[in-house]
């Protein structure tokens, strides 16, 4: 399986949408994985995955604000949308 790490500026929406997906409620302590990096530095990341790829995203003040923003974006465009009225839309098949 291939590890990919992550930095805030390069997260895609596919990435933000597995990361809420996985922590919709934000990420706690036991969620964090630690490792060195080639350079010797300590790096602090939660981890996501698909079929092929285990994506390490590392950890910021950023990438936290980034997630609790995304997520308030997509539950107001579901909203937008719970209201909108299409009642008064007819069928092709109705004509």
């Amino acid at each position: 399986m291939k590890r990919v790490i992550v930095e805030y500026a390069k997260l895609t929406t596919d990435i933000l949408d597995m990361l809420i997906d996985k922590y919709p409620d934000g990420y706690d302590y036991s969620d964090v994985i630690s490792f060195k990096n080639a350079k010797g530095e300590t790096v602090k990341a939660i981890e996501v995955r698909t079929d092929d790829t285990i994506y390490l995203v590392k950890i910021s003040d950023r990438l936290e604000q980034t997630m609790e923003d995304y997520a308030e974006d997509e539950d107001s465009f579901d909203d937008v949308n719970d209201d909108l009225d299409l009642d008064h839309l007819e069928d092709d098949d109705d004509k």
